[in-house]
């Protein structure tokens, strides 16, 4: 370590630059100017204005503006100060934390980081569960006909009065074992050739007539229906929509782009179009759904067999139907739904019995007082 340092000295009253040596003590430091003057400089007195960033020369002042000043573009200067007056220089910026610094960042950076995942895994599921009961029902009911209004408006419905009141009586069915609740079920039947239904907040259920057209009985339609209605009463949607709603601030928090944010989430609650339930919501709707079934004296077996043919149906299609893109791990499910039916029971309800399901299936296809002709379930 050297005990002379080149350095230049400015006197704070002209631009003009000094050579100096700089020698350090355990209290002070002292300059020999060119010259032959010597300056002495204590610690407790003297501000460092530069050299804290890699690359920057270090420039140390002393005295009442316009102060004197030192330049040396050395940081090693520093490293030398403070080995020499430890406890004297804490004001001064030491190089030997920057790589410290570097660390402590680095590890700062990357809790950040757990934090935020750990935030959107956990802590918003666990604060949307905490916050849904306190949800007002007006509120969901609202939210609800308005989802309706642009997904499944009434131009695009299907209005045969008839029929649809046959699929009521299947939705009756499946809502009698559920008595207490405070929702009041509306199915709508949209025409369209999509396989798929979804549950809108409020107690709104739609089923596409793809769908329909796929059943092969009222009570695989249940089914379907059981699954969608346990995600009303258990209020996956809207807990959905608390989850969306905070992960956009969350990423709003993390971006900084307020408006971009807002208008996204706003935007994917009112269509829906990218609330996702979780794989615990969906494990939840499949096993209470079929609960529901077992409650209203249907055989479960006709909702294990419709997942089934929706399964087959990806198998021979280059993409998944709907109803099975945003529901993972369809064999995982119907292994869970087969051990929780258990052995077939004894006594069973038919729904609609003496009714003509295929006619009753076909409400999309024919206008009002017409009758059905033969209609393939393959029809797109």
């Amino acid at each position: 370590m050297p005990t002379g340092w080149s350095a230049h000295y400015l006197d704070g009253r002209t631009a003009t630059r000094h050579c100096i040596s700089i020698t350090i003590t355990p209290a002070a430091l002292q300059l020999l100017l060119s010259g032959g003057e010597t300056k002495h400089w204590p610690y407790d007195q003297i501000r460092q204005t530069q050299g804290a960033y890699n690359g920057e020369p270090v420039r140390l002042e002393f005295g009442p503006e316009p102060a004197e000043a030192v330049v040396i573009s050395t940081p090693a200067l520093l490293t030398a100060i403070h080995k020499a007056a430890p406890t004297m220089v804490q004001h001064f910026h030491n190089p030997s934390w920057r790589k410290t610094r570097i660390r402590w960042t680095l590890c700062a950076a990357l809790g950040v980081i757990l934090m935020v995942v750990g935030l959107y895994r956990w802590g918003i599921p666990g604060m949307a569960a905490v916050a849904t009961p306190y949800v007002p029902l007006t509120w969901e009911e609202t939210l609800g006909r308005q989802v309706i209004e642009y997904l499944a408006p009434e131009a695009r419905q299907c209005h045969d009065r008839d029929r649809l009141r046959k699929l009521d009586h299947v939705v009756q069915t499946l809502t009698a074992t559920h008595p207490t609740s405070p929702y009041r079920i509306r199915l709508s039947v949209v025409d369209a050739p999509a396989i798929n239904a979804f549950a809108a907040p409020g107690g709104q259920v739609v089923i596409f007539r793809g769908l329909l057209e796929k059943t092969a009985s009222p009570e695989q339609l249940a089914g379907v229906l059981a699954h969608e209605l346990q995600h009303v009463y258990q209020r996956h949607t809207t807990r959905a929509i608390l989850e969306q709603t905070a992960t956009t601030f969350l990423l709003t928090a993390v971006s900084g782009d307020l408006s971009g944010g807002l208008a996204w989430g706003l935007e994917g609650a009112r269509t829906m179009g990218s609330l996702h339930y979780s794989r615990t919501h969906e494990r939840e709707a499949d096993i209470e759904g079929l609960r529901m079934m077992q409650a209203a004296r249907l055989d479960p077996a006709a909702m294990i067999a419709f997942y089934g043919i929706m399964q087959q149906g990806a198998r021979d299609h280059a993409g998944p139907p709907d109803f099975l893109s945003t529901h993972p791990d369809m064999g995982e499910r119907l292994a869970t739904l087969i051990a929780l039916a258990g052995p077939p029971p004894t006594e069973t309800l038919a729904l609609l019995p003496g009714e003509d399901w295929k006619d009753i299936r076909t409400l999309c296809r024919l206008q009002s007082g017409e009758r059905p002709a033969s209609v393939s379930l393959d029809r797109p």
